[in-house]
């Protein structure tokens, strides 16, 4: 499996361009897809410079409704013809805003006209070419991150606090799990037990951001929190490792690295692995 960043916040090569976004490129020998499509069609340029055929992608699983994960995939589709859109329809039906440096809306308007037997809506456990899974998450018992507090949705001309019934969890594999997280909002806790819960096999890999940001003391989440998120992520899943990046600061992800040492990685635009897959 070849896996690449096509759209993230960092990027080291100055022909790539960046955003506030992501966008991930993964290819095997039976499929090639998109893990969201950024904010922009910046991850077409990107595309085209590492080399990646984007009017040949088979899938894109799209993660969550915001703007930053679902906002390029308009140019997608004027230059992919035959790829499968697979989301929650909650994506596509409420209306998304931030309220972090004044209230903004975050949706995207997603023409669908000629394209609607291209989409496929996902409210429970959908599986994919034997290997892909795609499902909401299903756990809650772990907290949520704190700066969710933030994002709103507008329910019957009403904004109120965003339930992320929108978020999708996307796993590859058939013996062990490779799980996209996306922005984490369920949090990433929540995310990793309801993919045991729902397929029960060790999870190898895990790529996404975990919504964990840097703010005024009491805020978001505290150091101490963090260190235990950390504890935890060893403890419950030794074996697995982690690339993050996007929507985790940097303050936090040094914190999650001193603990997780090796077991963590950051991601940024151009990042390239190739994994064995079973």
């Amino acid at each position: 499996m070849r896996i690449q960043i096509l759209s993230d916040n960092k990027k080291l090569h100055p022909i790539l361009e960046k955003e506030h976004g992501l966008c991930i490129y993964v290819e095997t020998d039976n499929y090639k897809c998109l893990l969201d499509t950024g904010a922009s069609n910046k991850f077409l340029q990107n595309a085209a410079n590492l080399e990646v055929d984007i009017a040949s992608i088979d899938y894109v699983f799209i993660s969550h409704g915001h703007s930053d994960h679902i906002g390029g995939l308009e140019d997608f589709l004027k230059i992919n013809s035959k790829a499968k859109i697979v989301l929650s329809k909650n994506a596509l039906t409420q209306r998304f805003y931030s309220n972090r440096n004044g209230l903004n809306e975050i949706s995207s308007e997603i023409n669908l006209q000629n394209t609607e037997n291209r989409f496929i809506f996902v409210d429970s456990e959908t599986i994919l070419k034997d290997e892909i899974h795609v499902f909401p998450c299903q756990v809650c018992s772990n907290p949520m991150p704190k700066a969710n507090k933030t994002l709103l949705k507008k329910m019957d001309n009403e904004l109120i606090a965003d339930d992320f019934n929108h978020e999708l969890i996307v796993c590859f594999g058939i013996n062990e799990m490779i799980v996209y997280s996306g922005c984490a909002h369920c949090g990433v806790l929540n995310i990793l037990d309801s993919v045991k819960q729902t397929i029960g096999k060790p999870i190898s890999m895990v790529f996404g951001g975990f919504h964990l940001l840097d703010g005024y003391e009491g805020q978001y989440e505290t150091e101490f929190e963090i260190n235990k998120l950390a504890d935890e992520l060893s403890s419950h899943y030794p074996e697995t490792k982690f690339y993050t990046g996007h929507c985790t600061s940097e303050n936090v992800y040094k914190l999650l690295k001193d603990k997780l040492k090796d077991k963590l990685k950051q991601f940024y635009t151009g990042f390239t692995i190739l994994v064995s897959t079973n």
